[in-house]
């Protein structure tokens, strides 16, 4: 069992930066592909960004490609969602979630655990 919980959403003005982070309480010594998703209303959920267990490797929607940085603290089990030049589009409730593989994925059925969300509004 896997616990997540978000935090460090918030309302920033367009250009602006904010940084996520998601803390994992493991119950489980299995390795923990992380990811982050999306949704805003009346849309579906997309895949941001993920990161392997061991945060040797890195995946991010084209979306956010060169303004977004995920990254994890192994031993902590946290990850991090650094997010620049924050558009108006990226207003939506972001979402952490865990997997228990070595393998990363940017599709959220494979993931099992998630957290509860945190908002992040981009004013214009």
């Amino acid at each position: 069992q896997v616990q997540l919980v978000e935090s460090g959403g918030g309302l920033v003005q367009a250009g602006g930066s904010l940084r996520l982070s998601c803390a994992a309480s493991a119950r489980t010594l299995s390795p923990l592909g992380m990811g982050w998703f999306r949704q805003a209303p009346g849309k579906e959920r997309e895949f941001v960004a993920a990161i392997s267990w061991n945060g040797g490797s890195t995946y991010y929607a084209d979306s956010v490609q060169g303004r977004f940085t995920i990254s994890r603290d192994v031993a902590k089990n946290t990850v991090f969602l650094q997010m620049n030049s924050l558009k108006p589009e990226d207003t939506a409730v972001y979402y952490c979630a865990a997997r228990a593989s070595t393998k990363v994925s940017v599709v959220g059925g494979e993931y099992r655990y998630w957290g509860q969300g945190t908002q992040v509004t981009v004013s214009s």
